[in-house]
């Protein structure tokens, strides 16, 4: 189990900035926590984005899923993460479908490469984004179809404000995010635009979500919301052309949005104290 948690850290300290920021904050225990369902995601987003071709992609996620499934079902499992995953599972209840939804967004990731409505691209969000908060959420003890319906907004629109920062990163894969119907009356332009317009919309429910909640959850949460509106706040400034260069948040604006999340949560304590 050590050595499997020593894998899972290396893999969320080099690829989850958010992570080694406000974990510092969290208790050790659901910090080793986070750090395995991470190493989940990472894995499964490196099987999908890092073989060799799609059809190797598509065989290694179809396994991915398979030993997934048996974790789920009670099956010693093998690779290191789902090793130190299945603690994890069993401490805080988790079930399958999250899990095996974010498989299945990379799956579609081999086979569709654009989006012509937002009702297609939110079902897409809802298996790869989605599942994330809503894990997040039960691994700390929150539960209840309100606080899933904010989670949820506030994972696609974290989402879309990431789509709409990497338009030229994800160019040379051959993928759009952008909607096509956007697109066509608009311009790419205007389509990243329109991504940034609703994320920032969607992002809007982490006010009401952090509420909910108080805390290390409510720094946790507070940071997401305020590195989504940072990354939408980049795009504008850049004059929403990132299909030709990709804007980037610099380290003093996550250092001054750690404290400005910081002294939020103080001064709400505060209030709750008097």
């Amino acid at each position: 189990m050590m050595q499997a948690d020593v894998y899972c850290r290396d893999l969320a300290a080099r690829h989850y900035e958010n992570f080694s920021v406000a974990s510092r904050f969290v208790p050790a225990p659901l910090r080793t926590d986070l750090m395995r369902f991470y190493a989940f995601c990472r894995t499964t987003d490196d099987l999908g984005d890092e073989s060799s071709s799609r059809e190797a992609a598509l065989e290694h996620l179809r396994q991915w899923r398979t030993e997934t499934e048996a974790l789920f079902s009670g099956a010693a499992p093998v690779h290191p993460v789902l090793i130190a995953l299945h603690e994890t599972v069993a401490k805080h209840a988790l079930e399958a479908q999250p899990f095996l939804d974010l498989i299945a967004a990379n799956v579609q990731d081999q086979t569709v490469f654009s989006y012509s409505t937002w009702p297609e691209l939110r079902a897409y969000c809802m298996l790869s984004a989605a599942p994330v908060g809503r894990v997040v959420l039960k691994i700390f003890g929150i539960d209840g179809a309100a606080a899933l319906k904010l989670s949820d907004d506030v994972c696609i629109g974290l989402q879309l404000a990431n789509h709409a920062q990497d338009v030229s990163r994800d160019a040379k894969i051959g993928r759009s995010y952008l909607l096509r119907e956007d697109s066509d009356l608009r311009g790419t332009r205007g389509a990243i635009q329109a991504l940034v317009e609703r994320a920032r919309s969607l992002l809007a429910s982490g006010e009401a979500l952090e509420r909910m909640t108080r805390g290390v959850l409510r720094l946790q949460l507070s940071l997401y919301r305020l590195g989504g509106l940072a990354i939408c706040d980049r795009i504008e400034e850049s004059g929403f052309r990132t299909d030709v260069t990709r804007p980037s948040v610099s380290k003093a604006t996550k250092v001054a949005l750690l404290i400005r999340a910081a002294l939020a949560l103080a001064r709400r304590n505060g209030k709750r104290g008097c």
